[in-house]
């Protein structure tokens, strides 16, 4: 198994470093916008043509691009200080994400920190593989899951099919912190 997040994390880095667009790397790749910027915010797990086709128009090795993505410690403890962002659909949403498991690559769950601004959050619903679980910790938030508004507040949780439209706001007007776990498809 690979990580997902790790693997779109080194995607995009690798084509910012390069100054490259993603419609420069779709041109290169021959792959569709859309499905790269779904790899790049870890919404969808790329085939593994795909995933050559990517480290091809990039220029890397494909072991490079993979290398270490199957190490599983026992144990992976992420220090406050070490909590590391990672951006996700900026264009989209005005939600921060914080990775609480980066260092251990192999992992079957993907558990983050959300910071929800005042009036902010996604613009608008989205989907992608697997399942979701979403804790508020802080403040109050409005989850859209299929057209159904539903307003939780600290304490409260979901889980939920992620292949159904959902998104994340904030209409109050302090931020809302909020637990979430991706769980979904990986590249065997």
């Amino acid at each position: 198994m690979v990580n997902l997040v790790e693997l779109a994390t080194r995607v995009k880095t690798a084509r910012k470093t390069k100054g490259m667009t993603l419609d420069q790397l779709a041109e290169r790749s021959g792959l569709a916008k859309g499905i790269l910027s779904k790899v790049e915010n870890f919404r969808v797990t790329p085939s593994l043509p795909s995933i050559i086709k990517i480290a091809a128009a990039l220029d890397i090795p494909l072991e490079k691009l993979f290398e270490g993505l199957d190490q599983k410690p026992i144990t992976s403890i992420v220090r406050k200080s070490e909590v590391k962002e990672v951006e996700r659909d900026s264009e989209e949403s005005t939600i921060r994400y914080f990775d609480l498991a980066h260092p251990r690559a192999n992992r079957k769950m993907d558990p983050f920190e959300l910071i929800v601004p005042a009036g902010g959050g996604r613009k608008m619903p989205m989907t992608h593989e697997g399942e979701e679980f979403l804790h508020v910790v802080e403040g109050k938030v409005v989850f859209e899951l299929d057209d159904e508004l539903l307003n939780l507040e600290a304490g409260d949780s979901i889980y939920f099919d992620a292949e159904i439209p959902h998104c994340l706001r904030n209409d109050s007007k302090k931020d809302a912190k909020v637990i979430c776990v991706f769980m979904g498809s990986r590249l065997d």
